[in-house]
């Protein structure tokens, strides 16, 4: 995901968190180290954001079966009145 033109930026990092990344970035520059751990962290933090959103969409799902299943008894009454 490299792009052609970089930015730079400052921010602030904790010293521990500086020599971690120091410590683990192998042959990679500090930057790229950073920014692969950036990307990481924000894929992360959308699959838990689509997880959540999933979650809250299903919570509600049985009591959207149980109007589903009355709504169909209520249509077949209906069709058996017809017929």
């Amino acid at each position: 995901m490299s792009s052609s033109i970089r930015q730079t930026r400052s921010f602030s990092l904790d010293p521990e968190l500086l020599s971690e990344i120091d410590r683990t970035r192998g042959r990679a520059s500090a930057s790229e180290r950073v920014n692969r751990l950036l990307r990481y962290a924000l894929e992360m933090e959308r699959k838990a954001s689509l997880r959540e959103e999933a979650a809250q969409f299903f919570a509600s799902e049985p009591e959207r079966r149980q109007e589903r299943r009355a709504f169909q008894k209520a249509g077949i009454k209906s069709w058996r009145r017809e017929g």
